[in-house]
């Protein structure tokens, strides 16, 4: 017997080769404890967990509507790029991120779409003082790349604007490795770290310290970019569904998003200029 220590979420763990190997919970499929368990395994062991009773329901489950649900995996632990909830389907991309109107059970889902760009924003609480930027940079920089076993290489960014923190994630499909950790899977065991749900075994969740001073941070929202655009439907994207998006965190945008304000003079419509999307959620946070 051993623990895995990177994934409670798991049984009938052995020792195989030196090496702690487990049952990921709901699926069964063999996880390798030495290295991040993929997203939609420890989705699927989470939905089981739900449904058994063994687990508190999160106490924001109910605006996360569209985040968590029973999915598809293939035998890597990939998500299935078709996901459904009996006759209802989806397409979605490798962050198991619906990027599609829901339909019924004939949609085609061809590819499993690629997320090259993660973005995740917080916001700490209330302080006099501003924190030191190079401390904030070296304290995500090395959480990330220890605790997290994400290359370096693809931590494209770390910023401070007081009081927000905003880290890039960079990864498209010939940086992905094989056998190499997805920025998708760690920016999944981050937030659950962030929210006191950590998947690590004997966590409570991660201690932001910068400068040897605790930091709160009071909200934390993810950003999708993927390699292609989604494909919704202008339809479907009510402002009430737009600002559900936002709400329950899983926010999908392009890479780039096209603004197009008009507004009468002189008996015409004038264009807006083209916003690149870090201008636009920076300037919402304004």
């Amino acid at each position: 017997a051993c623990i895995c220590e990177k994934n409670k979420r798991v049984t009938n763990c052995r020792l195989e080769s030196g090496k702690c190997r487990c049952d990921s919970i709901g699926s069964g499929f063999t996880v390798d404890c030495s290295t991040l368990t993929s997203k939609c395994l420890l989705m699927k062991a989470e939905v089981v967990g739900s449904k058994s009773g063994r687990r508190e329901k999160p106490k924001d489950a109910f605006e996360d509507t569209d985040g968590l649900y029973d999915p598809e995996c293939e035998n890597s632990g990939d998500f299935k790029a078709k996901q459904c909830n009996g006759t209802t389907c989806w397409c979605v991309n490798t962050a198991g991120v619906r990027r599609t109107d829901k339909h019924d059970a004939d949609l085609k889902c061809n590819q499993l779409v690629r997320t090259m760009w993660i973005i995740i924003e917080m916001k700490h609480a209330e302080r006099n003082t501003p924190l030191n930027a190079e401390s904030l940079k070296k304290f995500f920089m090395d959480t990330i790349t220890s605790r997290y076993q994400l290359d370096g290489r693809y931590i494209a960014s770390v910023l401070y604007e007081k009081p927000y923190i905003t880290i890039d994630l960079k990864q498209n499909s010939t940086a992905k490795s094989f056998g190499g950790v997805d920025i998708a899977d760690v920016a999944y065991y981050f937030e659950k770290d962030v929210k006191g749900q950590s998947i690590f075994h004997n966590s409570a969740g991660l201690n932001v310290s910068i400068d040897n001073e605790p930091v709160k941070l009071e909200r934390t929202v993810v950003y999708y970019v993927d390699e292609i655009a989604p494909e919704f439907s202008m339809r479907s994207l009510t402002p009430g569904v737009i600002a559900v998006i936002v709400v329950i965190v899983i926010a999908i945008v392009a890479a780039v998003v096209v603004l197009v304000l008009t507004k009468r003079r002189k008996g015409k419509y004038v264009k807006a200029e083209v916003k690149e999307m870090n201008e636009m959620h920076r300037g919402l946070n304004a």
